[in-house]
């Protein structure tokens, strides 16, 4: 099965490691495909997982374009900031 979920806050190279590390722990994930210039997280699931992975890009400061607004979304976008840092320096 096959997914594709237009985020906001992504980056960079360093956002698209975070976000591919963290998703591909998700049972049922078999591929994960990150376009920054799209801002679009895609890839292939086993099962359907695609709450749980909306819910994990939201964790990571990536939520789902037209989710969140206000302190919300400024939340999520400094939860961005540190997985784009730690992207970085696990890349």
């Amino acid at each position: 099965m096959i997914f594709s979920v237009i985020v906001e806050n992504i980056k960079c190279g360093g956002c698209a490691s975070q976000v591919t590390s963290k998703l591909m722990n998700i049972d049922g994930i078999t591929l994960v495909n990150v376009d920054v210039d799209e801002d679009r997280v895609s890839g292939e699931m086993a099962t359907n997982v695609l709450e749980k992975i909306k819910i994990t890009l939201a964790n990571l400061g990536y939520p789902e374009v037209g989710t969140q607004d206000g302190l919300e979304a400024l939340g999520s976008k400094a939860k961005s900031f540190v997985s784009c840092a730690v992207g970085k320096i696990n890349k």
